[in-house]
Formats: structure tokens, C-alpha cells, sequence
């Protein structure tokens, strides 16, 4: 076999794969991590002061959440065992933990990585709690998924959580030079195709390398362009789960640029939910809340074309319909802005539970039967289109209630011609209580 490699080319390290190869010996190696292991960050600190806690790895993938791990392992004299969430179970804890527990016996220290930590049951993760406390295990935990929403609170406390961020352009070009270096040639592709090639990783060192490894062996004519790369390597989807914390993260972004007016920003959102393969109904909704929530009567025209944009999608589907969903969430974040409906609902609904089930004065009830009339129903009311100027400003809120001010218009849009309208009846009513003192 070693001579089959041979007579190819790849012999003996280079057998393994460019990711493996390039792994980091050392700590300093570790490219695009500076937030925790550049001077005077958390980890350095805590080596420096050789005491390594239990942590929690949250970051996407790619990004050396195993490799770190490993080398804090090899940095702290840690026997480094490794499971994964989601291939071990009980059974596979318990074995980890007893031999930690000899291993202590002995004088070593354990370092017990889990990878995917979040897939591990409540109960399952309630397992390290004694372990992680006693100390016989140091454990590394590293999740893609926010940990507040996938971890048990009682281990989170006991974990401090460091956040690893998804390599940068530098970062990867690091990578791409070492590869080079390694493979002692240069990649062939120019420069255009190069910033491709880090676009594709979507800031994933080992994916880069997967991709990167795909091109080393390539002959150096012709050099390859962008087209060319797309046709000679395969692209992944964004990274994007319908389940996970990214769709509500890409739909937070979506609703704040459109009320942060930015139509540019809500463009690209909608773009990345809807190219991750969000479902374009879910996104129709979201919109429609968004104008009612966030513009309101500033414009009165925010909710009909909302609404109008989800049955243009419903009726022509994806893609043709999609554009319409761009059409709407462009309008909405040119529109002004105002939530004084969605405040002033808030507000009633408060105030309709703190003062309980109280009748509405007896002046606007009607009074179909003739007990009804006897007892005062209808008695005083005034028909409002028979009063001067349309307006009677009698009262309408429950007798022995404060009248109360909800709604309050902001100087944006059309709320604007709303001010004009509720102050012009405000002084009507205080003209009429005057009259009738």
C-alpha cells in the first residue's frame, strides 16, 4: 500500500487529511481566537494562574472548538478523553467518569471533552454535576447552540461559557498560506477566486481545508477564476436551522432593520433566511406583525401592502412570490415609524385587568326593553352626529374610572394628522365641561 502512495505522490504524513495535517501542536498556533487566548484573555489568564475551569465552547463549526480543547489538555498535563453527544450515552458517561476517578487515584487529572453537548438529555447532563463539582473531571463541552436555551442551568453554573467567533478573512487566509506551505505549491486559483473560496467556507476552517484540499492536487495551468472554482468544487447551503437559534437570530435581524429603516440591511436578511431555506410563509407572517407592531398608522398602508405581499406569495409561490415579500419588506423600512398602537394596547390591556369587570356608564347602553329604560339605560346619551361639529365628548369609560390616555401619536407620517385630530377633540370636551359647570 505505502508504495501505491508513493508512486502518487502522498507518502507517509500526507496521507492524512489537510485538516488533520494542519492541526495546531500548540496553543500559538491557533488562528482566529485571540478574544480568548490573546494576551490577558480568559484562557491565557487562567493557564497562567494554572488553574483551567470547567467551560462550555460555544461557536460554530469550524471553528477549533475540539482543537483548543485537546491542547488545554497537553498545556495543563489533563489526560484528554473525548466523547460525543452524539454517539454515547449513559453508559458511555459512566465508564468516562469510574476511569477518572482511577486516573485521580493515580495522581492524573482528566479533561473530558463532549462534543455536541446540548444533544445530551436533562437528566443525562445532570450526570457531570457531581463529577465537574468534586473535580475529577475538568469538562470542556462545546455546542453550536446557545447554551442558555440547551444546557441545564445548574450546569451552566457551574461552567464558565467562552464564545468562540466564526474565523475571519484573515483568519482563513492564514489557513489557506499554511496549506500552501505544507503542499509546498501554490493553490491554483487567482485572486478572485481565492476571496470566493473563503466566501464558500462561510469562516469554517475545516470545511476551508476540505476545499482547499480538493485543489492542491490540481495541475498549476490552467489557473482557475471564480467560475471556474464553482464548477470544480461543490457549495454548501448557508449554515441555517429552521430549529435552531439561527432562524430566530436571522428574523431578529430582519424585524431591526426594517425598523432601523435600512431597506439594504432588510434585503440581505430576507435573502439569507430565504436562501437557507426559511419558509417564505413564516417570513410573509413576521412582515405583517412588523407593520403593525412597529409603523402602525404612521402609515396607514404599512399593514394592507403586508398583507398583500403574503397572499401574492401564497397565490404564485417561490420563487415569482418571493419578490413581492422583497417589495414589502423594502416599503416597510422606508416607512416612519411609530408603536404608539402596539403601547397604547399594552397599556389598555393592563388597565383593563387591573380594574376588573366594570360596567360601561349606563348613558351608552342601550335600552331595548322597558325595565332597561326604568333602570337608566340610554338615559343622557347624545347622538354624536346630531351634536355640533360631530362630537358630544361625553364619556365612555366606566363610571368611578379615571379617564385614561392610551394612545399617544408621534410626529412621524400620518400619526401626525392623528395629533391634530385628538387635540382639536381634547379641547372640545374641555369646552363642553366648562359649559356645564
Amino acid at each position: 500500500m505505502s508504495n501505491l502512495f508513493e508512486a502518487a505522490g502522498i507518502a507517509g504524513a500526507s496521507t492524512k487529511p489537510l485538516a488533520e495535517r494542519l492541526r495546531p501542536k500548540s496553543l500559538s498556533e491557533v488562528v482566529g481566537q485571540d478574544d480568548l487566548l490573546g494576551e490577558n484573555a480568559p484562557l491565557t489568564r487562567m493557564l497562567k494562574n494554572g488553574r483551567l475551569a470547567s467551560l462550555i465552547f460555544w461557536g460554530p463549526p469550524g471553528c477549533g472548538k475540539t482543537t483548543i480543547a485537546r491542547l488545554l489538555a497537553a498545556e495543563t498535563d489533563l489526560e484528554f478523553v473525548s466523547l460525543s453527544a452524539v454517539f454515547s450515552g449513559v453508559a458511555d458517561l459512566r465508564k468516562a467518569f469510574d476511569d477518572a476517578r482511577s486516573r485521580r487515584e493515580l495522581g492524573r487529572g482528566t479533561l473530558l471533552f463532549v462534543d455536541e453537548i446540548h444533544r445530551f438529555n436533562r437528566s443525562q447532563q445532570d450526570a457531570f454535576l457531581p463529577v465537574v463539582e468534586e473535580g475529577i473531571v475538568v469538562l470542556v463541552g462545546a455546542t453550536t447552540e446557545n447554551p442558555s436555551f440547551e444546557l441545564n442551568a445548574a450546569l451552566l453554573s457551574r461552567c464558565q461559557v467562552l464564545v468562540l467567533s466564526r474565523l475571519s478573512d484573515k483568519a482563513l487566509e492564514t489557513l489557506i498560506s499554511k496549506a500552501e506551505d505544507v503542499s509546498k505549491s501554490p493553490l491554483p486559483i487567482d485572486t478572485s477566486a481565492r476571496k470566493s473560496l473563503k466566501e464558500l467556507a462561510d469562516g469554517d476552517g475545516r470545511y476551508l481545508l476540505n476545499l482547499v484540499e480538493e485543489l492542491i492536487y490540481l495541475p498549476s495551468t490552467p489557473i482557475l477564476d471564480s467560475a471556474d472554482l464553482s464548477r470544480v468544487i461543490q457549495k454548501r447551503s448557508p449554515v441555517y436551522d429552521k430549529a435552531q437559534e439561527s432562524h430566530y437570530n436571522l428574523i431578529s435581524a430582519l424585524h431591526k432593520s426594517m425598523r432601523g429603516s435600512d431597506p439594504d440591511a432588510a434585503l440581505y436578511w430576507l435573502a439569507r433566511m430565504l436562501s437557507g431555506g426559511e419558509d417564505p410563509k413564516y417570513i410573509a407572517r413576521r412582515i405583517a406583525r412588523f407593520a403593525a407592531e412597529d409603523i402602525g398608522l404612521a402609515d396607514p398602508q404599512a399593514l394592507p401592502l403586508a398583507l398583500a405581499a403574503w397572499e401574492h406569495y401564497e397565490r404564485l409561490g417561490s420563487p415569482e412570490g418571493e419578490l413581492a415579500l422583497a417589495e414589502a419588506a423594502v416599503y416597510l423600512a422606508l416607512a416612519p415609524k411609530s408603536n404608539a398602537i402596539y403601547t397604547a394596547f399594552n397599556a389598555a390591556m393592563l388597565a383593563a385587568k387591573a380594574n376588573g369587570s366594570l360596567m360601561p356608564p349606563k348613558h351608552i347602553l342601550n335600552a331595548p326593553t322597558k325595565l332597561l329604560e326604568e333602570l337608566g339605560y340610554s338615559e343622557g346619551y347624545a347622538y354624536d352626529h346630531n351634536q355640533e361639529e360631530g362630537f358630544s365628548g361625553q364619556n365612555y369609560f366606566p363610571d368611578g374610572m379615571e379617564r385614561e390616555v392610551f394612545y399617544k401619536p408621534v410626529e412621524r407620517g400620518f400619526e401626525r394628522e392623528a395629533i391634530k385630530r385628538l387635540s382639536y377633540w381634547a379641547n372640545l370636551r374641555d369646552k363642553r365641561k366648562d359649559k356645564d359647570k
